[in-house]
């Protein structure tokens, strides 16, 4: 079997005192989505963030990449700054790589949170990663921007062009199209159902109660094959559910967190 090309190591942020815990960004953004999360969370906790490959400051790799490359990607994260266990936080792109690292390495996570995020895409949406890809390597991500966020938003908060909503058109603008391609085509591979029962960790699964079918059935189906995992939608919120209701995000986190 043909050796993948390795990943970069990412720039990684390290803030507060505490517990640690790593935030996984989603698709077409950068670290700076959990901004305002850290900026609550330093206080009680060591929050690491750090760019998926292609993404804000990580390179564009040399070629394809898996959901189980960027786990072992977050378990050298952890080694490089001498942590042995984590609470892991991811959303979307994110949410599969906290899925595969606590069913890999459940000594390694002490309470994991999915948000808005999938063991496996349907078909129908597989086939939308393709398409994606390959606009993104004809036109950028940028050219896919105004569909992103009505899927991204609720209709009503995406009117006011709020800096969330800026910060998410500002990101697809500048994201390399390959970097964005790559990433969806590790999203359309991945079929992570069979590890859902070997997470140990205490899970927390939350979706915007306004998304797409595919993820609301989603985060049921998690919710049901991890054991004893929690399930809790944030209203009004679609897929960027921790973009469009930090607040409510960030309540029922450090609940879970304790």
């Amino acid at each position: 079997m043909p050796t993948r090309p390795a990943l970069a190591s990412p720039r990684i942020s390290s803030v507060g005192q505490g517990a640690p815990v790593v935030l996984l960004h989603c698709l077409g953004v950068d670290r700076h989505l959990w901004d305002a999360t850290v900026e609550r969370l330093q206080g009680r906790f060591r929050c690491l963030t750090y760019d998926f490959p292609g993404h804000g400051e990580t390179p564009v790799p040399a070629g394809a990449y898996t959901i189980e490359d960027l786990s072992a990607q977050l378990g050298e994260v952890l080694a490089s700054q001498r942590i042995e266990r984590a609470h892991v936080i991811g959303i979307s792109l994110g949410g599969l790589v906290a899925q595969h690292f606590a069913a890999a390495r459940p000594e390694r996570v002490q309470r994991l949170v999915l948000a808005d995020t999938t063991p496996r895409y349907t078909g129908e949406m597989r086939e939308m990663w393709a398409t994606r890809a390959a606009a993104a390597r004809g036109a950028g991500p940028g050219s896919m921007t105004e569909g992103i966020l009505k899927i991204w938003f609720t209709a009503a908060f995406a009117a006011n062009n709020p800096p969330a909503v800026r910060y998410v058109r500002e990101c697809f603008a500048r994201t390399s199209g390959e970097g964005y391609a790559l990433a969806c085509e590790a999203l359309a591979a991945a079929d992570l159902r069979p590890l859902a029962p070997r997470i140990e960790a205490p899970a927390l699964v939350l979706c915007g109660d306004q998304e797409v079918p595919a993820f609301l059935e989603a985060s049921q189906w998690l919710t049901a094959h991890i054991p004893g995992a929690r399930h809790e939608k944030i209203a009004p919120a679609k897929h960027a559910s921790v973009l469009e209701q930090p607040e409510a995000f960030l309540r029922r986190v450090t609940e879970f967190l304790g």
